[in-house]
């Protein structure tokens, strides 16, 4: 899910703080008055089929290894359905890719210390790598099945009924959402449209051959949110766009360490994506990073912790730390690369610093004693409120916005006419090495 900085035209509470911030809980702190393959991205660098597109500057891609398909994948049924804790009865998930820390942290490797610290981190280890697992077979499905003239609804529904399948949440009783099931709402952006757009009741839009789609949805297992997403596209004019942003993002992976400064990453993200271009309707455009939205980190049931990792270079010196954990998510785009709102909100999430204050409409007060037992502060979309049977609850959502209790989220989007793409992985910061928990053989 997308991060904005500081300085974009929504404030979305990321100001780049080095405090910590306190890891919330779904508790209430409000008074009720409150595919196996990604056949849409080629190689990092592939010119597009009919040779319009390219990149300027070639870049040796390197090996990695990746995670496991997942044994239980196989024996998945289509469209899934079975529970990963069947697919796995030892409690024992694929651990996603693993890279060893660099320069001064290369002693973390071997170190006793460290190695025992991250033992004691077992089940958070199994709750993340569930999620992933969940996140993979739900994403590939949806990789081989997505085709033009399919609704953004029967998109958005077949991806969210596959998770909650899944982790075995359905969300529709009391608190069950709160145990696993869906970490945000599917994002689903078209085009210039960069991030945040869902689908609302009513919704008649129609996946077309020529559209850029962002997919990116969150699985959570006890507030243990996976954040990752990927771009569809069908015209393979667009490959070199995609490649620009999975080659950047994974530049952003690879810079991102413990004790790593977040301009570091910022330069090395902007560096690779702006070394490539692609020729749409006769025009060359440059890749460009859509340098107000950003990387975050996670706390348990909070999606944006509060710091950012941007995609520009810049002057942020805030550090990674151990035992954080991050989604790193870089946007590209052939228009100005800069988002603002626009279009209707979908994205709402109880701010984790909501004020205490009296609610004077019934509406509002019967709404967020809902939001606060269905989804704490874990983002939620009008869907999900229509799933749960509330009806003409527009004016108290308002009225929570309104008083800084619950935060909007409009859709972001770039120029009319232009196409943008997004990747994203969460990693985890171990003690000991660093974990791209969400990869899978398809990106």
């Amino acid at each position: 899910m997308a991060a904005q900085v500081a300085n974009a035209v929504k404030d979305l509470n990321l100001d780049g703080s080095k405090e910590k911030q306190p890891e919330p809980t779904p508790a209430d702190n409000v008074e009720n008055d409150d595919s196996d393959d990604d056949a849409d991205a080629p190689a990092d660098g592939a010119p597009a089929e009919n040779g319009a597109a390219k990149k300027k500057k070639k870049k040796k891609p390197k090996k990695k290894k990746k995670a496991a398909a997942g044994g239980g994948a196989s024996k998945q049924s289509d469209p899934p359905r079975v529970l990963v804790s069947q697919l796995f009865p030892n409690n024992t998930y694929p651990e996603g890719q693993i890279e060893e820390y660099r320069d001064e942290n290369t002693f973390r490797t071997t170190s006793e210390e460290k190695r025992h610290l991250d033992r004691m981190n077992s089940d958070f280890l199994t709750e993340y790598r569930q999620g992933s697992e969940v996140h993979r077979q739900v994403r590939q499905w949806a990789q081989k099945n997505i085709k033009p003239g399919m609704s953004l609804t029967e998109i958005a529904e077949g991806i969210e009924d596959g998770v909650r399948a899944l982790t075995g949440h359905q969300g529709l009783e009391e608190g069950d959402n709160l145990k696993g099931g869906m970490g945000f709402p599917t994002g689903l952006s078209l085009n210039h449209c960069a991030a945040h757009y869902t689908p609302n009741a009513g919704n008649k839009m129609v996946l077309q051959h020529d559209d850029v789609m962002k997919v990116d949805f969150g699985v959570h297992v006890n507030g243990r949110i996976v954040d990752s997403a990927f771009t569809v596209a069908f015209d393979p004019k667009y490959d070199p766009l995609l490649a620009a942003v999975k080659d950047a993002t994974n530049t952003g992976i690879k810079e991102a360490g413990i004790d790593v400064r977040m301009s570091d990453i910022g330069a090395a993200i902007q560096e690779v994506m702006e070394s490539y271009e692609v020729e749409l309707g006769g025009k060359t455009h440059q890749v460009r990073p859509i340098r107000n939205l950003n990387g975050h980190n996670i706390n348990q049931y909070e999606i944006h912790g509060g710091k950012s990792v941007p995609i520009v270079k810049g002057s942020d010196q805030t550090k990674m730390e151990e035992g954080e954990i991050f989604a790193i998510e870089t946007f590209g785009s052939t228009g100005k690369g800069y988002v603002h709102d626009d279009m209707e909100t979908s994205h709402y999430a109880r701010r984790v610093d909501a004020p205490k204050i009296p609610l004077r409409v019934s509406s509002a007060k019967a709404l967020l004693n809902s939001i606060n037992k269905n989804f704490g502060t874990l983002p939620f979309c009008r869907r999900y409120l229509d799933r749960l049977g509330h009806d003409k609850y527009l004016l108290g959502l308002n009225h929570l916005v309104q008083n800084g209790i619950v935060e909007a989220y409009p859709p972001l989007v770039d120029v009319k006419g232009s196409y943008t793409a997004q990747f994203e992985h969460t990693i985890l910061l171990r003690p000991n090495v660093k974990e791209v928990v969400s990869r899978g053989d398809d990106y």
